[in-house]
This record gives structure tokens, sequence and C-alpha cells, in this order.
């Protein structure tokens, strides 16, 4: 449907947003002015974060609209809501602006003529820098056929972006909207293609958990966790801008980060230490640190000497064993074992000890250290240590689960000095938290949402998913973008890596943001890199613009290609293979173009980044120059890891893809498009 403008209607609605504003300024007022009176300095503190917490949730930026959107219903009763991005109230209280989340905004996203939801008319504003300058109106009541396309609804996707990703409020589709407001308790899955909105969806189911379960989340937290720093401060602003700042971001390789990381390790030894299996490895080392009792324990107490002989003091560390509790738990349960079973001989010769005396006799100096002996304290870090520089300790625990190979592969030509001084990979980390957690249990959030999840290796995802072990997730990405040596085969295998077997998985393949002609395109790779993958499809009218030219310096083209889009509106990547970085920020300074390199502080700030193919994963740019595909391809491993880097770097374009390559491109895209 076409935008309206009428002068009056536009006019009305303008003033409304002003008397918005207004009302919000003084609702931010209000909350600066609260006085606060406590009897302790705990509870000020508490109380003054609280303030804190609500005044950044009421901060406005006149860049970003207040409402988006308005509802107007016929039934039960007429009535008119604005939707938003947070709920706004006059100074009587009744809501100048509903936020976006609540239960009254969904047919905003989901009404249609076959389905009303009670909605006779929805309206949707334009803006140009925060400024209203257009409205389109719905009439779902309608009988006879009318379109149902909309041109603000277009230009909202489509709109050019510089700087960071930004909120979808405005734009949500209705099968995204569905798993936005999926309950606290669900763990989801979605399978989404490039350009569908996956991370933009988990981002605000985030903010839809944080809004209608708020106590409960607000205790055991949520995480969002993203493949690289660079993607972290790409998606940073979404969430606040929704008025949520509560949330934690990480990556795994901080997430685990219990030593320190040196950086990657050989493809195929961090496959294997990437494997599932290791976690029965570590798990028997672990548990075979508890030692067989050899003496009775002797425990002089007075004139008497109390003592429980060595088949009982197993039978107690048996007992413990098999209880399923962690290895820090019974450790610390034993010497309160070993001392109930001492009160127990008391008994037996006419004394009435209490609970005091049992503790006093776990306290004393011989039961702390015969439990010690016998269920001695484990340094995950020291531990593993041990596994990679004794070949007798690793074959013990190793037998039947690794082969000889493997296991000559994970043991450390030259020993490290100490557990400290060793240069630990990733890989290495997550194994170290696996002990961790096998020593003292991993606490738990109340959801975490796990971004281009099909990356990790199955102990990477078992890491994730103990932080979530009594909550919920929302786990994001593509099988086609799988580009790790290790990437999931299925998200079958993913989730009961994660713990989260049986979850729903949702499949989105609308594309909203990637154009017809890019996505068509690089889906002539899907047939080789993800055959079982519905192909993606564009729902955009704009076709994009696409163009594959061969050169005899595509180094040197590219730059005359990114000064010649720079005039354009909207973000540039220039995406190149790995190994090309140095070169192309040096050609980029001779000519005194200004860029960044993305994994450079403020990275995502800059009009021009230089985006290192393997840092694409994730981002969007409006316009995308990228560089010689077969040197992608031949980046990585194995070619079946190549293109998919490949598919991953054609499909970050919004507008514009320019394909530069003076060598041969890969097969599969070598004939015209």
């Amino acid at each position: 449907m076409p935008a309206d403008t009428s002068d009056d209607t536009l006019q009305a609605e303008k003033n409304y947003l002003k008397t918005s504003r207004e009302a919000l300024a003084r609702m931010r007022e209000k909350t600066g002015a609260l006085e606060i009176h406590s009897a302790d300095p705990v509870s000020e503190e508490f109380l003054k974060a609280a303030i804190w917490r609500r005044m950044q949730e009421l901060e406005d930026d006149p860049e970003i609209p207040l409402f988006f959107g308005r509802l107007d219903y016929v039934d039960p009763a007429p009535e008119t809501f604005h939707i938003g991005r947070r709920h706004v109230n006059d100074d009587l209280g009744e809501p100048l602006v509903v936020d976006w989340r609540a239960d009254i905004s969904v047919p905003f996203y989901r009404a249609s003529r076959t389905e009303t939801m009670g909605v006779g008319a929805r309206r949707r504003f334009g803006f140009t820098h925060g400024e209203m300058t257009a409205f389109e109106d719905e009439d779902l009541t309608a009988t006879a056929p009318v379109a149902e396309h909309s041109d603000i609804l277009d230009s909202e996707i489509e709109r050019p972006r510089s700087g960071p990703m930004r909120d979808i409020v405005a734009t949500i589709q209705p099968e995204q909207d569905v798993i936005v407001r999926a309950g606290v308790e669900d763990t989801i899955c979605v399978q989404g293609a490039p350009g569908t909105g996956k991370t933009a969806v988990g981002l605000h189911r985030a903010a839809y958990l944080l809004y209608a379960y708020r106590d409960q989340l607000s205790r055991s937290g949520v995480l969002v966790v993203g493949p690289n720093a660079s993607f972290l401060r790409y998606i940073g602003d979404v969430l606040p801008a929704l008025g949520e700042i509560e949330a934690k971001q990480t990556t795994v390789e901080e997430m685990v980060a219990r030593v320190r990381v040196d950086g990657p390790g050989p493809a195929a030894l961090d496959v294997l230490k990437g494997d599932a299996r290791m976690a029965e490895v570590l798990h028997r080392a672990v548990w075979s640190q508890v030692r067989t009792p050899e003496e009775a324990l002797v425990v002089p107490r007075g004139s008497h000497r109390w003592r429980v002989a060595t088949y009982q003091a197993e039978e107690l560390l048996n007992e413990l064993r098999t209880r399923g509790i962690r290895y820090g738990a019974g450790r610390a349960m034993l010497p309160q074992r070993l001392a109930h079973a001492v009160l127990l001989r008391m008994e037996a010769a006419g004394d009435s000890p209490d609970d005091r005396v049992q503790d006093a006799v776990a306290r004393s100096r011989p039961v702390k250290q015969y439990a010690e002996a016998l269920w001695p304290a484990v340094d995950p870090a020291k531990l593993l240590f041990r596994l990679f520089t004794e070949p007798e300790l690793l074959a013990k625990h190793a037998d039947g689960i690794l082969t000889a190979e493997e296991q000559a592969m994970l043991v450390w030509e030259k020993a490290p000095r100490s557990a400290g001084a060793a240069k630990w990979s990733v890989a290495d980390a997550t194994l170290v938290d696996e002990i961790a957690d096998l020593v003292d249990r991993t606490p738990s959030l109340g959801h975490v949402v796990l971004d281009e999840a099909q990356d990790l290796s199955a102990m990477q995802l078992r890491a994730v998913g103990r932080r979530c072990s009594t909550g919920s997730m929302t786990v994001l990405g593509d099988i086609a973008q799988g580009t790790t040596p290790w990437a999931t085969p299925s998200w079958d295998e993913a989730l009961k890596h994660l713990g989260k077997s049986g979850a729903h998985t949702e499949e989105l393949t609308a594309g909203f943001r990637v154009p017809g002609q890019v996505i068509e395109y690089a889906a002539r790779l899907l047939p080789i890199i993800a055959p079982h993958l519905t192909p993606p499809t564009a729902v955009r009218r704009a076709r994009g613009e696409l163009t594959i030219t061969r050169v005899s310096d595509s180094l040197a083209a590219a730059v005359t290609t990114v000064t010649e889009v720079s005039n354009r509106l909207g973000s540039i990547g220039l995406i190149v293979p790995d190994a090309l970085v140095p070169a192309t920020r040096k050609a980029l300074h001779e000519q005194g173009l200004t860029f960044a390199v993305l994994g450079d502080e403020d990275d995502v700030e800059s009009h021009l980044d230089v985006v290192p193919a393997s840092l694409a994963k994730g981002l969007e740019f409006d316009h995308v120059v990228l560089v010689e595909p077969a040197g992608i391809v031949a980046g990585e491993a194995d070619e079946r890891t190549g293109l998919r880097r490949l598919y991953v770097c054609l499909t970050r374009a919004v507008t514009s893809l320019a394909v530069l390559h003076s060598e041969s491109l890969p097969a599969v895209l070598a004939t015209a498009p």
C-alpha cells in the first residue's frame, strides 16, 4: 500500500509523538528525583542501582522513533494503541505508547484479513532520522481484494545502515514473532538462511523474555553468546535500544577462559579435543583421583581412640561416588560422613554425642587428613596438563575410547614447565572448563541465546549447555554456514550436546535483507555445502545489484570500486581472504581512504570496513566488495569448508555485491549469474 502524507492526519500524529516524548521525559525526571531512604548501606546501594537501571531504560534517543505503529481495535470495544519500543504513560497513568512486547501489541505483527484478532485497522509510520514523514493504513475489515504490500515496511527493511546492527521491532514478521514470543520454558533452535533475521529474532526473544518474565530472569540472568568480539560489538546496541541493559554478552572463548588462551591449535588436533568422547576421558580422569583406603581411620578424642574400619571407609566412598554428585561436593561431604561413622561408634559405647560433636570431629586433623588422602582436591588445569604430558596416565583413562594414534596426538611433544606456563588453545580451555564442571557444578542461567551455533564443537556446545542446565535456550545458526572443521552436522546432534534434545526447531527461509539476485547466486553452492537444506528465497521487491568482474589486479580494482561506492548511502564491507588483509590495508592507506579493519576496536563504527573472510559471519553491509573468491576457499582446510566460508561472504550484502577476481572462480560459480 502506498505511504500517505495527508497533512492533517500526519500533523496530528506528529503532535502525538511530541506529547509522548514529553511524557517520557517527565517519567525519567520523576525517576531521577526519587529520594532513597534506607536503614542499611546494602539496601541503599541496591536501590541506587535499581534507579540507575530505570533511568537507562527511560533514556530517549531522538534519532529512534518512540513508536512505529498504531492499532485501532474494534472488538470488544473501539480503542486505539500506539505501538513502540517501550511503555510511556501520561501524568494520570494512561498509556500513550504501548511496549511492542505487551499482549495488546501482538496483532500488529500477526493480524490479517482472515484473522483480524479484533483489530479494524493497522497503521505504520515512516521516519527519517527520527522525524515522522509518512504513514500508511491497512483496513483489516475490507472484503474487496487489496494488495497487502507495504512501502513503509519495505523501506524500513532496506534502509541503509551505518554502524552497528539496529533493532527490527517495526518489521518483525509473523513467523518471526511466533519465535520471539515463545515461553521462557521453551528451548528453540532456529535454522536460518542468510538475511532471514535469525540473529535479530534471537535478540528480540531475549528482550521479550526479560519483559514477560522479568522477576525470574533478573535473578537467574540472560546471556548472549556470539562467535567473536567484533560480532558482539556489531549487535551490542540492539538490546539497550529496546530498554534492556541487564543481558550479558560473551564469546565461547571468553566464557571458558579459566586459563590464558594463546590461540587456536592445529585443526586436526582441535577437532579431536572438541570430540564428545573427550568428556568420558575427563570424567574417568577426575574420578580416578578418589583412592581406595588402605588403613583404618583412628580419631583420638579424650581418653578414647575411635576407629572406622577400612571396609567402612570404602563403603562411604562408594556411597558418595554413586550418588551422581560433583567431585567437589563429594569431597566436601566425606569428612562429615566419616565423623558420623565415629559418632555411631560413640553411641554404641554409651555416649550421647550431638551435632556439635560431629562437626568438631569432622574438622579434626585426623579426619581432615584422612579425607584429603582419599579424596584429594583437583585443579582442572593441572589435571589436563598431566593428561597431556603423561602418556601412561592418558592411556589409562582413554582406553577403549580413543585410539592409540589419537592418544599420541594429544600428548605434547615438548612439555611446558607447568600448567601455568602452558600455551593453551581454545579447545584446551574448553576441556579445562569441562573438568571444572565435573568438580563443581557450573551455575545455570535462566536463558542463553547462542548465535552461530553450527560452528561449535561438541565440547564447546557442552560448555554452553551447562550454563543453562536448568534454563532455556535460543539456538541460532545455519548448517550451510558451518565453517570450522568441527562444525556440527545437524541440529539434532548440536541439541544433544547442549543437553536440549527434543527442542523445537524452526526453519526460516524468507530472506528480508539479502537481495534476490545475490541470494540466488550464492545458493548455487548449497547442493555441495548443505544439500538437505531448503534454498532461501528473497521476499524483497528490489532485486539488488550483482556484478562479477575478472580483472588483472583484484586489489587495485577493489580500491577503485570502494572509492566509487563510498559516495552512496550505507555501510561498505570490503571482504578479502585473510591472507590479503595486510596488502589491503596498505592499498587503502596509499589512496588516503578512511577505514577500519574488522577485529580492531570500534570496527563496526566505520563507514568502510576491511573484513577478513573468517570474521564476516553474522555481519551485513549495504554494499559489499568481495575480492578473490578462490582465495577465500583456499584459505580453509578443505574445499567444502572453503565453499561454506564463501557462501557466508557472498550473503553479507543488503543492496549491492561486486565480486572481483583475477583467479578463476570456483567451478560452481563460473557460469554467468
